[in-house]
């Protein structure tokens, strides 16, 4: 458009007013003729680009749709769908730009240039972009699971190319990098399908360690949500100070976990205050002595 501007004022000259009409009126029919020959050519593409980018949105979900009814994991799922979403877009564009007549050897280069210089400024981001390709192709996590890692625990929401978003459980969304993630200690809960649950109970010396087994059997075979096998473990632990702990090991389903837990404790004490047995508190025996 410039180059026609320019083209039109050298031909037009500089003398007088009749001059300077006929340079615009040149200018405005090379306008004309632009639009009619490469404007058009511009349009055209613009529509059919915003056509294909809407066919590729269709497909995008689609397949992101028919991965979730078959069940697939959510996090090949999630990468599938933007890899076609974002990867199609980028090619259509391309084609798009040599298509209007723009080199895109020459933006290959560009973008290629840029590229680097970022590269070389933001190292520690691409240590958490190859981070996630460590996560996606060993899979030590997924989309769902709950996880402790980097000190943080809780149910990983989403795993992005630099961060994978973990939300506790007082529901705070806990950025991690992912080049962390894949060089760390990572504790998947959530990889087996079941849990031990544990907890230790503490009686006093006078009560009846036997018929405080007895009474913790009776609760864990009343739970339906403790497994009858792997067998349950119900033991005298350790004699402490205080009291005589006992050791309770039962196993349950993994979502299960947290519900055998609280209720475990909360049925125990029940069954110990009904059948007389005696939760002990610390206790410190004072002796005096009279020197007289």
């Amino acid at each position: 458009m410039f180059k026609l501007f320019a083209e039109t004022v050298e031909s037009a000259g500089t003398t007088g007013e009749a001059a300077a009409t006929w340079s615009w009126s040149a200018f405005f029919q090379k306008c004309i003729d632009w639009i009619q020959t490469s404007g058009l050519k511009l349009l055209i593409g613009l529509i059919v680009l915003f056509i294909l980018f809407s066919v590729v949105n269709f497909i995008a979900k689609r397949v992101k749709k028919g991965m979730e009814k078959k069940g697939r994991d959510k996090t090949i799922t999630n990468v599938v769908y933007k890899l076609i979403k974002f990867g199609l877009k980028l090619v259509l564009f391309v084609i798009f730009l040599g298509y209007v007549g723009i080199d895109t050897a020459g933006i290959g280069t560009i973008i290629a240039s840029v590229s680097v210089a970022i590269g070389l400024a933001v190292q520690g981001s691409l240590a958490n972009l190859a981070g996630w390709f460590v996560i996606i192709i060993m899979r030590p996590f997924k989309i769902g699971d709950f996880i402790t890692a980097q000190g943080e625990t809780g149910t990983v929401e989403d795993i992005r190319l630099f961060y994978t978003y973990v939300v506790t459980v007082d529901n705070k969304v806990v950025m991690l990098p992912n080049g962390a993630l894949a060089n760390g200690n990572i504790t998947n809960y959530s990889m087996k399908d079941l849990r031990r649950v544990d907890n230790v109970f503490q009686i006093s010396y006078g009560d009846d360690a036997g018929k405080a087994i007895r009474l913790v059997e009776e609760v864990l075979a009343n739970n339906e949500l403790v497994l009858k096998d792997p067998e349950s473990f119900v033991k005298i632990s350790a004699c402490v100070s205080s009291g005589i702990e006992i050791t309770v090991r039962a196993w349950c389903k993994n979502e299960d976990y947290w519900t055998v837990y609280f209720t475990m404790i909360d049925d125990v004490k029940k069954a110990f205050d009904a059948n007389g047995i005696t939760v002990p508190f610390n206790q410190i025996d004072v002796h005096m002595i009279d020197k007289k």
